[in-house]
C-alpha cells in the first residue's frame, strides 16, 4: 500500500510537475507581453504630450492624449495585478513541489540507506558464493545470480533518481527564489503605477477646467471639424458610387472577379490589416461619443483618430486602387483607397504623392500626415464596405 501512494506521488510530480510550469509560464509570459505593450504606448503618448506641450496652449487634443494614458494606465495596473496574483499562485505552487520532494527524497534517502546497508554486510565474495552454490540446482543458481545483478542495478538506478530529484529541488529553490524578487519588483512598479495615475487624474481635472473657460472658440471649431467630416463623408460616399456605376459599366456584374478576390483577400485579413501609421496611438474611438468638455455635446467619429509624431506618413493598409484625392482644406487632404468593394480613407495629411487611378500596394507611402501649430499630428482613419461603415478597430491588428 505505501509502495503504491509512493509509486502515485512519483506520478504527480513527474506528470503535473511537468505541466503546470509550462502552462504558468505561459501564461506569465503572456501577461508581460501585454504589459511591455502598454507601457510602451504609454512611453509614446509621453512623447507625444511633451510636443504638446511645448506651445503651452491647452487642446481638446492634449485631454484626448491624457484621458488615453490615464485609460491605458488603468489597464497597465490590472495586467500588473494579474502577473502578481499569477507569481503568488507559483510561488505556492512552488513551495508544495518543493515541500513533496523533501518528503519523496526522505523516503528514497532511507530505502536507499537500508538496501545499502544490507549490501554492505550480504554482498561480498565470500557470502555471493555461498550463496550461488547453496542453490538446488543450475537454473536456481542462475536465478540468484540474476537477483544479485538486479539489485545492484536498483541501487544504481535509486542513486540516479536521488541526484535527479535533488537538481529538481535545486531548480525549484531558484525559481522560487527568482519569483519572489520579481514579484517583489512588481508590486512596486504597481505602487508607482498608481502614484502616476493620481497625478494624472489631477492633471485632467486641471485642464478641463481650463478648457471650460475656452466654451465658445471649442463650439465654434467643434462646428468646423463637423463641416469638414461631414463634406469628407459625402466625397466618400460620392466615391464609392462611382466606382460602383464604373464598375457596372465594364462588367455584367458589380464587381469583376479579380475584385472579388481582392474584397475576399481583404476580409480574410480582418483583424489583422497594418496600422495605417508606422507608430501610433489610437486618439479617438469609433461611434459616438460624449464631448470632453463641452456638457451635453456628442461628437460622431466615422472611424479612429490615431495620434503619431510629426513628420510621419499614412501607409495603405492593403493593395488597391485611388479612386479619389479629396482636399477638403489645405491641411487636410483625404485619399480614398478600394480594394474590390472595400474602401480604407487617410484623412488630415498636408501633402500627398500618388494620384488617382493609381493602384498601389501594401504599406505604400500616400503622404505626409499635417501638424498643426499646436503640435497635433494625427490621422483619421475609415474603412467601408461599400456604402457601409465599418469600425477599424475591429480590422487592423491589435498592438
Amino acid at each position: 500500500m505505501i509502495r503504491k501512494k509512493q509509486l502515485f506521488l512519483i506520478f504527480f510530480l513527474v506528470f503535473f510537475g511537468g505541466i503546470t510550469p509550462a502552462f504558468s509560464q505561459t501564461k506569465t509570459t503572456s501577461l508581460k507581453a501585454k504589459r511591455q505593450k502598454l507601457e510602451k504606448e504609454i512611453s509614446y503618448t509621453n512623447k507625444l504630450l511633451a510636443r504638446v506641450n511645448k506651445n503651452k496652449k491647452n487642446t481638446v487634443y492634449e485631454l484626448q492624449l491624457i484621458n488615453n494614458r490615464i485609460n491605458m494606465r488603468h489597464r497597465l495596473i490590472a495586467v500588473l495585478k494579474k502577473e502578481i496574483t499569477s507569481l503568488t499562485e507559483n510561488i505556492t505552487v512552488t513551495k508544495l513541489t518543493i515541500n513533496n520532494l523533501d518528503n519523496h527524497l526522505d523516503t528514497l534517502r532511507k530505502e536507499y540507506a537500508n538496501i545499502a546497508w544490507y549490501l554492505y554486510k550480504n554482498d561480498n565474495s565470500y557470502n555471493r558464493l555461498i550463496f550461488l552454490f547453496s542453490a538446488r540446482d543450475f537454473n536456481q543458481a542462475y536465478q540468484r545470480l540474476r537477483y544479485l545483478d538486479e539489485i545492484s542495478a536498483y541501487i544504481r538506478k535509486e542513486a540516479k533518481r536521488i541526484t535527479n530529484l535533488e537538481k529538481q529541488k535545486t531548480n525549484r529553490l531558484n525559481k522560487l527564489k527568482q519569483d519572489k524578487i520579481e514579484k517583489k519588483t512588481l508590486m512596486d512598479n504597481e505602487t508607482s503605477q498608481l502614484s502616476k495615475l493620481e497625478m494624472e487624474q489631477h492633471e485632467k481635472t486641471r485642464l478641463r477646467q481650463k478648457l471650460s473657460g475656452q466654451a465658445i472658440n471649442l463650439r465654434a471649431r467643434l462646428r468646423q471639424k463637423q463641416r469638414e467630416s461631414k463634406q469628407l463623408e459625402a466625397q466618400i460616399r460620392k466615391a464609392i458610387a462611382y466606382a460602383n456605376r464604373k464598375a457596372a459599366k465594364s462588367s455584367s456584374k458589380s464587381l469583376t472577379a479579380s475584385e472579388m478576390r481582392l474584397s475576399s483577400s481583404f476580409y480574410a485579413q480582418k483583424g489583422h490589416l497594418p496600422w495605417p501609421v508606422k507608430n501610433g496611438v489610437i486618439s479617438q474611438t469609433f461611434g459616438i461619443h460624449h464631448h470632453p468638455v463641452l456638457k451635453n455635446v456628442q461628437i460622431k467619429n466615422n472611424g479612429v483618430n490615431i495620434a503619431t509624431a510629426k513628420g510621419s506618413v499614412a501607409r495603405a493598409v492593403f493593395p488597391g486602387r485611388v479612386v479619389n484625392i479629396v482636399y477638403i482644406t489645405n491641411t487636410n487632404i483625404a485619399v480614398i483607397l478600394k480594394h474590390g468593394n472595400y474602401f480604407t480613407v487617410y484623412s488630415g495629411l498636408d501633402k500627398v504623392f500618388i494620384k488617382n487611378n493609381q493602384s498601389v500596394s501594401k504599406y505604400q507611402t500616400l503622404g505626409v500626415i499635417h501638424t498643426n501649430l499646436q503640435g497635433k499630428t494625427q490621422l483619421h482613419f475609415e474603412v467601408w464596405h461599400d456604402k457601409i461603415l465599418q469600425n477599424p478597430a475591429y480590422w487592423i491588428r491589435k498592438r
